[in-house]
């Protein structure tokens, strides 16, 4: 769903949240799973604590690669990521996780510096539609493991 300048996305998980966030943190599994349909990532660091970088490209379908920068901000175990996407475009995810059950309800939400700024993001790339998939993505990949 968007509004304003923030892209945001809730959905409970079939699988507990130690499992969940193990798929968001370790890059082994992350790999499998992270971007829209069609995109598979390479991944080059990825340092899971405040200050940390999260250095990755992402192969679309055409083979189009797209280099990506992101800085941990906050990082709580089992309850919440915050990174900062510092390559252009600029924006932040907030992730939050909760346990529910042996169910994770994930809260995920990218702001933007402006609403002008996410249009742009929506038009160029369908982040919205994006957003959707990868979290499909994740659903299946949490299935199959």
């Amino acid at each position: 769903m968007a509004t304003n300048n923030e892209l945001s996305i809730t959905r409970t998980l079939n699988a507990p949240i130690e499992l969940v966030w193990k798929v968001w943190t370790e890059p082994e599994h992350i790999a499998k799973w992270w971007g829209p349909n069609g995109f598979t990532n390479t991944i080059y660091k990825m340092e899971v604590t405040p200050g940390g970088i999260w250095d990755f490209t992402m192969h679309s379908p055409d083979g189009t690669d797209f280099k990506n920068r992101n800085m941990y901000v906050e990082v709580v175990k089992y309850e919440k990521l915050i990174f900062d996407h510092i390559s252009a475009p600029k924006f932040r995810f907030t992730v939050n996780f909760k346990a529910q059950g042996k169910k994770t309800l994930l809260e995920w939400k990218s702001t933007f510096e402006s609403a002008e700024e996410l249009k742009k993001v929506i038009e160029a790339f369908k982040a919205d539609e994006g957003m959707k998939q990868n979290v499909d993505k994740l659903e299946q990949y949490l299935a199959a493991i």
